[in-house]
C-alpha cells in the first residue's frame, strides 16, 4: 500500500485561513500537494500565510472573504477560479469561527447570593451574569460559527456536485461538553456538528463527504486572553483545564494535521462520511475522578 497522503492535483479552500488553527491546515494541505485558497476577512493575514506557503515550494493565494455575506464569498469564489484556471474547487475547509466577550458570562456559575443581589439591583458591579447577556452578542457569535459554515457551503458545494468532493467542517468539544461562561460558542458549535451529520447525508449521493475536526483546547487568537495573563502566564481557567487534560498540555496546531489529512485523502477516508472527531488530549474522557 501507499500510505502517503497525497492531494495533488486537488484545490483546497480554507476559510479563516489567517487564523491561527487554519493558518496551520493551509500549510498542511499545501505541503500534501493541494493548490490552496487562503481566504480570511483580514486580506493581510491571509498574503502572509499564502507567501509562507510559496516560499515553502507550494502553491497558495490570497484571498478576502466575509463568511457571512453570500455576496462576498461568491465574489471570492469567482476570483479563486480565474487565478486557479478551473470551474469547480475539491476540498472546502469551513473554519471561520471563534467567540465574542458579548457571548460570554465572567462567572463559571451563578450563586444563591449573586441572585439575591440581582433581585434587588438588577445588575451586581463588575460580574456580566447570564441576565446581561447581549442578544446580539449572542447572535453574531451563533452567526459566525454557523451561518460562517453553511454560506460557504452553499456557493461552493454547488460546483462540487459535479465530481464530488471533501468538506472538512471545524467544530470544538464544547460541542459535546459545553463549558462555563461561553453559551453561544458552545450552542454554535453544537449547531455546527449536527449540521456537518445533516449534509453528509444531504450531499451522500452526489458524492461529497462532509465531516468535522473537533479541537479540544488550543491557545487561538479568541481565547488567549481567557487562558493567558498579560504576562504569559496561565490563568486559573487554563490550571483547571489543563488539570482535566490527561496529556496535561494544550494543543499546537500541528496535532489537528493528520486527521485534517486523514478526512481529505479519499484513499484513506473513502467511506467516512458524517462523523466529529475529537482532538482534545483525552478531555473527553476524563471524569475529573
Amino acid at each position: 500500500m501507499n500510505l502517503t497522503f497525497d492531494l495533488t492535483g486537488k484545490l483546497a479552500v480554507v476559510t479563516g485561513g489567517g487564523g491561527v488553527l487554519c493558518s496551520g491546515f493551509s500549510k498542511t494541505l499545501a505541503a500534501a500537494g493541494a493548490k490552496v485558497a487562503v481566504c480570511d476577512l483580514r486580506p493581510d493575514a491571509a498574503e502572509k500565510v499564502a507567501s509562507e506557503i510559496r516560499e515553502n515550494g507550494g502553491c497558495a493565494a490570497a484571498f478576502t472573504m466575509n463568511v457571512l455575506e453570500k455576496g462576498s464569498v461568491e465574489a471570492a469564489r469567482q476570483a479563486i477560479y480565474e487565478t486557479f484556471g478551473v470551474s469547480r474547487i475539491d476540498i472546502l475547509l469551513n473554519g471561520a469561527g471563534g467567540n465574542n466577550p458579548k457571548g460570554s458570562t465572567s462567572r463559571d456559575v451563578l450563586t444563591p447570593e449573586e441572585a439575591a443581589e440581582l433581585n434587588a439591583n438588577g445588575t451586581i458591579e463588575g460580574v456580566k451574569t447570564f441576565f446581561d447577556l447581549d442578544p446580539e452578542g449572542i447572535s453574531f457569535v451563533f452567526n459566525l460559527n454557523f451561518l460562517g459554515t453553511l454560506i460557504p457551503t452553499q456557493v461552493f458545494a454547488r460546483d462540487m456536485c459535479e465530481g464530488g468532493g471533501t468538506i472538512v467542517n471545524v467544530s470544538s468539544m464544547n460541542a459535546f461538553r459545553p463549558l462555563t461562561r461561553i453559551p453561544a460558542y458552545s450552542g454554535a458549535k453544537a449547531a455546527v456538528s449536527n449540521f456537518t451529520q445533516w449534509l453528509a447525508v444531504h450531499f451522500a449521493p452526489v458524492g461529497i463527504r462532509v465531516n468535522a475536526i473537533a479541537p479540544g483546547f488550543f491557545l487561538t487568537d479568541q481565547n488567549r486572553t481567557l487562558l493567558t495573563n498579560p504576562d504569559g502566564s496561565l490563568t486559573p481557567r487554563s490550571d483547571k483545564i489543563l488539570s482535566h487534560t490527561p496529556m496535561g498540555r494544550f494543543g499546537t496546531p500541528a496535532d489537528l494535521d493528520g486527521v485534517l489529512l486523514w478526512l481529505t485523502d479519499e484513499k484513506f477516508s473513502a467511506f467516512v462520511d458524517g462523523v466529529v472527531v475529537p482532538v482534545d488530549g483525552g478531555f473527553a474522557a476524563y471524569s475529573g475522578v
